[in-house]
This record gives structure tokens, sequence and C-alpha cells, in this order.
């Protein structure tokens, strides 16, 4: 019994599914999104956020330093325009001094009033006044990342590419204080009792400097960059360390900045990495006399760029106690955290996502205070007016109110349906305050032109947007809006099953389905294509051995892209038939096994139909099919007639027509005194026709010889014929 299968049939159409609801609510969920005028509590609320008052617009690409005089202006330095600005207490600003470099890292007020400002690259300290600036000292350095006056109003200067802080008492008059065996020298801070600290990159080392040429490292974090450090009134030491390096930015977007320059000359480094849960405070370190620097202490690390690695923290915050012990208080592996900034009752946090700035309470748990929308928050100021954010992409000054703003908005992520869906009514909660709704939808991942307009909610909070995959909601916050969590039910369009393959054996009657294929005589499997479109599969047509009658096995591969459950009907039709007839229906099972004499010898087709209605509603359960190719039911042994048989001296002739009804012949053999089979092949050459001649010539003896011919068609059937050659 065999089965040849040379066509298949298309998948049928897409359906609709059950309800699903997409519900955000919690911190995680909302921080996905984006703010503008609006906050988020650590519990996960939504609200309007602090009012937000621009103070400067540079133009130019950030603003990478700030710091407040006595008199209450402020003063930043930008980059890549190398500008410092002075915004006065009456808010006016303007430009005090072009650098002539393309970023100005650091900018220090001294005790008595007196401005100064570090240029990069080829970094030198300049004292600004009068509206006049003027050489202060060279530290020849590459860079100068850090400014930082001493309790007796020496300036200390952290630098790179040589990683050494300068110690700087009048004007031309600095040496070097300590150096790090590190690339660079990133932030710089002194604690109550007038000692330095410094934190440093790419092997995030802080270290407390007691004097000159002596430092104790008081922690070793496991993220590239000390960015900042901040002593609070206790004694208690803040350090925020990140994993993206601003050398490594500016080296990307100058194409001459730190990070270009770390990577060309910084040495190799040498420094054990250890976890921040784990790390001990380290030895007092002596550096080596400056011809030879002393080495950090052990991991080889290079002050190259650095890659962010999904999954890894990328930023963190430490404190350190009185005792040295190190504690993180925030880490994340989403944002790179830029500065921090403590105020007595909480810590403030700017990072690299659209510019926010977060409060960390006494519970540790973070806030989003407001986002500014920007590329990055860059720096933090405290004033008494109220929190300074400055910002990256572009250079902007913000003014962090008090007071709550007059409204918000906020604006979810997309949210892929996984299919073309319906959608039904937002419900969100409390449900007090004023908050106005809108949806749009598109068939693109990323809204774009080809997405329908913003909609206001529908009556009981239904959504007018059109079907589609994908939809986005925003919601506008006033007053004392809060929103805690936000529900929407939408009906996705149910994905018919796809019917794969279907498979036609023969095998005898009783055997096992395991014991199936090694038994079929006739094994061709059709296979869905990707474009729907029938197509047979690499093995299609193939002939196997022969098993004995019994019975016909089909089988057949089905999924349902839902995952909903299935079943089956199978239908048959012979050659020359135009309707289908129904076999079997509700089958669970992919299989079916049919008895081998209900079929005669033909051709005949099969057509599997799998339908996902045991998990859908009749009105949207769908359906998806498939047609085999022709599968040729072959029981009949071809018919072998010996049409002439002779003997010429030494040498016997036969030959042999032979004829099979349904299918083409295979094979030819003959036997001569039941001896060994030997193959022979038609007289046209080759054995392919359901109807062949085959000539026989060979070498006898003497005597009598008994010659048994024996021809096999496609099916493995068998077909013999004798004769005796006297």
């Amino acid at each position: 019994m065999k089965a040849a299968i040379l066509l298949m049939a298309a998948v049928a159409p897409l359906a609709a599914s059950t309800t699903a609801t997409w519900e955000m609510s919690g911190a995680q969920d909302f921080l996905k999104g984006r703010f503008t005028g609006t906050a988020l509590e650590a519990d996960g609320r939504l609200k309007v956020a602090p009012a937000l008052k621009t103070v400067l617009e540079t133009g130019q690409t950030a603003i990478w330093s700030v710091a407040a005089a006595p008199d209450g202006s402020i003063y930043a330095g930008t980059g890549h325009g190398g500008k410092l600005y002075r915004i006065g207490a009456d808010g006016k600003a303007e430009v005090v001094w072009t650098s002539g470099a393309a970023e100005i890292f650091a900018v220090a007020v001294s005790p008595a009033g007196e401005i100064f400002a570090a240029s990069s690259p080829e970094g030198r300290i300049y004292k600004i006044a009068g509206g006049k600036a003027a050489e202060y000292f060279d530290p020849h350095a590459s860079y100068i990342w850090a400014l930082e006056f001493g309790k007796d109003g020496v300036l200390y200067a952290g630098t790179g590419n040589q990683g050494k802080i300068y110690r700087i008492t009048a004007e031309g008059k600095g040496e070097v204080y300590y150096e790090t065996g590190q690339s660079h020298v990133t932030a710089l801070a002194v604690d109550g009792q007038g000692r330095l600290l410094a934190g440093t990159e790419p092997n995030g080392l802080i270290y407390r400097v007691t004097g000159k040429g002596k430092a104790f490292a008081l922690y070793n974090s496991a993220l590239p960059e000390i960015r900042r450090i901040v002593v609070e009134a206790d004694g208690t030491i803040l350090a925020a360390a990140m994993g993206g390096s601003v050398m490594s930015r500016m080296g990307t977007q100058t194409g001459t900045g730190a990070g270009a320059a770390a990577v060309g000359t910084a040495p190799a480094m040498t420094v054990t990495v250890t976890d921040s849960a784990s790390a001990q405070a380290g030895p007092e370190i002596k550096p080596k006399p400056a011809a030879t620097a002393a080495p950090a202490p052990a991991v080889t690390a290079a002050a190259a760029a650095i890659v962010d690695m999904p999954g890894v923290d990328k930023a963190a915050v430490y404190r350190i106690g009185a005792d040295n012990s190190v504690e993180t208080v925030w880490k994340s592996k989403d944002e790179n955290v830029y500065d921090i900034a403590a105020d007595g009752t909480g810590l403030y946090l700017a990072t690299d996502v659209q510019g926010r700035v977060y409060r960390l309470g006494a519970d540790r748990q973070a806030a989003l205070v407001l986002q500014t929308g920007e590329g990055e928050a860059t720096r933090l100021l405290n004033q008494k007016a109220g929190l300074l954010a400055a910002t990256g992409d572009m250079g902007k000054l913000f003014r962090i109110g008090a007071g709550e703003g007059a409204a918000g908005w906020y604006e979810a992520p997309v949210r892929d349906a996984g299919a073309v869906a319906r959608w039904g009514r937002l419900a969100w909660r409390p449900g007090t305050g004023k908050v106005k709704f809108e949806t749009r939808a598109g068939n693109s991942a990323r809204p774009d032109g080809t997405w329908s307009e913003w909609a206001a909610l529908g009556e009981g909070g239904g959504i007018g947007s059109p079907s589609a995959r994908y939809l986005q909601w925003r919601a506008k916050l006033d007053g004392a809006a809060v929103v805690e969590s936000v529900a929407v039910a939408y009906l996705p369009q149910n994905a018919a099953p796809v019917v794969r393959s279907i498979a036609v054996s023969g095998r005898a009657a009783g055997a096992t389905a395991a014991a199936s294929s090694s038994a079929a005589s006739y094994s061709v499997t059709v296979t869905d294509t990707a474009d729907g479109t029938a197509a047979p599969s690499p093995g299609a047509a193939q002939t196997v051995s022969r098993s004995g009658a019994g019975q016909i096995q089909i089988t057949w591969q089905a999924e349902d892209p839902d995952s909903d459950r299935m079943v089956y009907e199978v239908y048959l039709r012979a050659e020359g038939q135009r309707e289908w007839i129904r076999l079997k229906e509700r089958l669970t099972e992919a299989a079916l096994t049919l008895d081998g004499d209900s079929l005669a010898d033909g051709r005949y087709w099969f057509r599997v139909v799998a339908s996902d209605s045991p998990s859908n509603p009749p009105e949207t359960a769908r359906e998806g099919e498939l047609v085999s190719g022709p599968v040729v039911v072959d029981n009949t042994p071809p018919a072998v007639k010996i049409a002439r048989a002779a003997r010429a001296g030494d040498q016997a002739e036969v030959e042999v027509d032979a004829e099979d009804p349904t299918s083409a012949l295979k094979r030819c053999e003959y036997s001569i005194d039941a001896g060994p089979w030997t193959p022979v092949e038609a007289s046209d050459g080759m054995t392919d026709s359901p109807r062949e001649t085959f000539l026989i010539k060979a070498a006898v003896a003497a005597g009598s010889h008994l010659v048994v011919v024996r021809v096999y068609d496609l099916a493995g059937n068998a077909g013999l014929a004798k004769v005796v050659i006297p």
C-alpha cells in the first residue's frame, strides 16, 4: 500500500480570540513611559511634578559643570563650545568666558568668591575676574575633570589621562599631590576633617588622600567610573558610580575627547574588582616616585570605551560610613547616574534617561521627581530657591520648584497585542482628581504617520481608536490628580490553526504506530510553506519497502499561534470525484488509520482541517487546512508474461513483457535455477513506465534450466513468471 503526495493547500485566514487585559501599575511599569510635567512616587503613583523653570538655554551640546557664588549667581561650563555662563541673582545670563577649548568640565568658587574654570582637552585652569580670564595653572594634563577647594583655601584638581591630583596654592604654583595609577581622577570632595576624597576611572576606586603621596583606598567599585562624591553633614560619604563612562561619551561625540584619548594613550591598569556587598576597604596606598606611578591595586583593565552590558548593573550609589563600611543604597541596570545632591532629608540623582531626576528617601525607595525631556541630567545643585538640574543634548539649566505644577502628561509605552485587536474599555484607579485619557493605534511597532490621531475616551471609558496591533495611551493630570493603575481591555484577532504537514503510509495490520515508520510500504509527506502555498517536502514520492497488506495511516502536524486546543476533521477524495467525503470528525489526536482494503487501487487526496473551537466561542473559532498531493494506492502486482524464450548455443535469451495498471514499474530481476537474483534494465534503457519490455541474455550450460523473472512496481508489489530453457 503506497502514497505519493505532489501538491499542498493554502492556509485559512486569521480570526478572533478571547478578551485580554493590559494593566500598568507600580513603579517598574510606569517608568517605561514618558513623563512630561508628571512625577512618580516610590509606591508607583503618578501625579503632577513640581514646577520646572528653564533658567538657561545655552545652545550648546551639554552643561558639564555648575557652581554657586556667594553673591547668589551661578556659573555653568559647557561643551562642546567651551563657554562659561554667569546667571545672576536677577536671572539674567551672560557668557563671561569662551575658553577656546571644547569642554569646561569643572568650575569652582573659592571661599573668597573667586571663580575658577578648567578647560579640556589640553587642560588648563583659569581664574575669571572682572569679566576677564587669566591662566592660573597648567598641570600639563589632557583633561581636568574636577576642581575642589580645601578648608584651607587650597585648590585641588583631578586630571586625566595621567590620573593625578594637583595641589595649587597660588597662581602658577602647584605640585602633584597624589598619583592614583588610574587614567582619570573624575571626582573630588573634602570631608568634615578637611581630608581630600577622590574618585577614579577606569577601575572605580575611591581614595581618601591624607597627605602628599599618601592615600587610603576606601572602596573598589565593580563599576568603572566614580562620577560624583558628596559628603553629608554627619560625615557620611555618598558616591555615584556609573558603567557608561563620560570619557567614552566625549570620545564618541568630539573625536578628540577623553574617551578617544584614553583608548589611544592610557596605560593598562590592574585592579581587583569586587562585589559591592562584600568588598572591604583596602590598605593604605603609597605611590611610587613620579617616574613610576603606583599601579592601582589587580583585574587587567584599560581606560577604553565602556560597552553597556544588558542585565548588568549600569549605575550605583554607595554610602561609606565613618567605620569605612560600604553599602549600596541604589543601583540600576537601565540608567547611568551622572550626579547626586543631598539636602539633609534625602538624596537626589540625575540620570541619562530623558534627563530624569530621582529622589531617594530614608526608606531608600526612589521616586521620580520629574523628567526634563533632555538626553541626560548632567549636574545637580542645591539652592534655597530650589534644586537646579543641568542637562545635555541640549545644554540647559532648569530650576525645580518646591510646589507642584498646574498639570502634566504621562505617555505609556506602546502595547503589542500580538495581532490586530479590537480595543475595549480603559479603566483607571483611584478614579479621583481630574485626569484626561487619550489613545492612538497603529500597525507599525513605533508610532509614525500611519497611526491614528490621539482620541479621547468615549462614554464609560470606551476606546475609540481603530482596530490595530499596537496601542498607546496618554493621560493629562491636573492639580492633585493621582493615577495608581490603568487597565485596557482588548480582543486580539484569533490566529487560525495551521496544518504544517500531512504524511500517508502503509503498514501491516495490527502494527503499532511506533513500528509503522519502519514497516511503511510507501511514505510521502507534504508540508506547508512559509507563504501558505502547497509544495512537496524534500522527501516527497519516496518509496520504501513493502509491508504486508493491512492499513493506511494518515498523520499530520498542526499548530495554533495562540496555543489553543484543536480538533481535526479528515476528508478523502478519489480521482475523478469532485466532492470531499468526510472520514472522521472531532479527532483530538493528529492521526487516523484506515483499513487498507477500504481503498481500491487508484489515486486519492486527503484533506485535514484543524479547528480551534475547543478554546473559542463558535462565532470566533477558526480553521486551517492542508490538502495532500495525490496518494497512489496500489495493491496489485504487475502482470509479467514470457513473450519469448530460446537458446542460442551456450546463451539463453528470454523476452519479458510486464505491465502494472496503477503505478510505474521500478525494477526487474531474474534467477536461474534458484540462484542469486540478477537485475536487468528495460529494453529502452530505463525502467520507469507502467509497461516495459525486458530482454534477458545469460550464459547457460548444457541441459534444461529454470528461469524465474520478478518485476516490481513503485508500490513494492512483485509479479513473477517462469520459463524452462531446454
